[in-house]
């Protein structure tokens, strides 16, 4: 078990290396012999869980010096160590240095070894629910993100197919009704669009990963299965090319989500003007990793939106209509994975997304 560090701050040399002595072995002990030295330290050792401090020092005592780190170095457990024993030090050194535990002088090595022990496990106590919070709070962020996008997405669909329906009371001719039919099948493919990646976001959280041989014979078949009909009605080249050298273990799930997502955009934002539109996936298996990558020559993504198109419901174009979710979904199904994805976009010119997933 890796050694965690221990600041002791006191100005008599022999209880510094008293203590460094005795714990060596247990901690890693840093010891400074003032308040100012210790701060030092401090400033170049983020990382220690426990300060043992002395209250009578020159210059500075225990108390004022937990007070001024307080801010700055809210996380090490601080401990004051002194001979003097009147309760109002006592009481001062907890309401304003936040001092977890009072040691008086002389202090015993077991009495030490307890402390510091007890600290540590009030410091991870302490990390975990500060973890536990910034991810509560990142969930409400989402939260708050997907209500609105769930009114916003969802109605805008919905009122589209009200109206085309009202319209079509009053249309006079067929075309007029196939015209107004156009306009609904769109809108309730945005409805379908948004609801599937919903289910791949829930897909992502569902839990662990459940690890297998991936079958990409199989794979390849279902995605031109999938997506060369609407390639051909967007007379766009769908193409495909396996090159595996070896097996691949893996959840085929969120493989499945960054292909499905990827595809779909390369095919879906597309240069209207361009008669040799194409989309392309390269899908490379070796040295115990899986790269894929899916290249088009569509319209491409700005530079200055590179570094924002993987949040939760970001639009880099209005070009097209997109929920915002999927190269999210896409981002979470590849950090699931401890994989890493890399994107080369160059606006009217195309997009490449390469993914790389390890082998498990």
């Amino acid at each position: 078990m890796e050694k965690f560090k221990v600041l002791y701050i006191d100005d008599e040399i022999n209880n510094l290396v008293g203590l460094k002595a005795s714990f060596r072995l247990d901690y890693d002990i840093l010891i400074a012999e003032s308040a100012d030295g210790g701060k030092e330290i401090l400033e170049h050792n983020p990382d220690i869980r426990i300060i043992l401090c002395d209250q009578r020092m020159p210059g500075k005592t225990g108390i004022e010096f937990f007070e001024e780190i307080a801010s700055k170095h809210p996380n090490p457990i601080r401990m004051l160590i002194t001979g003097y024993t009147d309760i109002e030090s006592v009481i001062n050194a907890i309401n304003k240095g936040h001092v977890f535990r009072y040691i008086s002088k002389p202090w015993e090595s077991n009495e030490i070894k307890f402390a510091i022990e007890e600290g540590n496990k009030f410091y991870l106590t302490q990390s975990m629910l500060t973890q536990k919070n910034e991810q509560l709070q990142k969930a409400y962020e989402e939260l708050d993100k997907f209500a609105y996008s769930v009114t916003h997405d969802m109605r805008g669909p919905i009122v589209s197919v009200l109206g085309a329906i009202e319209l079509t009371k009053s249309a006079e001719t067929l075309k007029d009704v196939q015209e107004i039919m156009d306009m609904m099948e769109k809108s309730v493919q945005r409805v379908e669009e948004f609801m599937r990646n919903m289910h791949y976001y829930y897909s992502l959280k569902r839990g662990e990963l459940e690890i297998g041989e991936i079958n990409f014979e199989e794979l390849i078949l279902e995605l031109k299965d999938l997506f060369t009909p609407n390639a051909n009605q967007s007379n766009v080249l769908f193409d495909i090319i396996l090159d595996q050298k070896e097996f691949l273990r893996s959840d085929i799930v969120p493989i499945k989500i960054i292909l499905n997502n990827l595809i779909s955009n390369a095919i879906k934002y597309q240069r209207m003007d361009n008669d040799t539109k194409f989309v392309r996936l390269e899908i490379s298996i070796t040295k115990g990793n899986a790269t894929f990558t899916v290249s088009d020559n569509g319209i491409g993504i700005d530079d200055a939106y590179l570094n924002d198109i993987f949040k939760m419901f970001f639009r880099a174009t209005s070009e097209n209509t997109g929920s915002g979710f999927g190269l999210y979904n896409v981002k979470d199904a590849v950090r699931k994975l401890n994989g890493d994805i890399q994107v080369k976009s160059k606006r009217g010119e195309g997009s490449e997304f390469k993914v790389t997933i390890p082998s498990k």
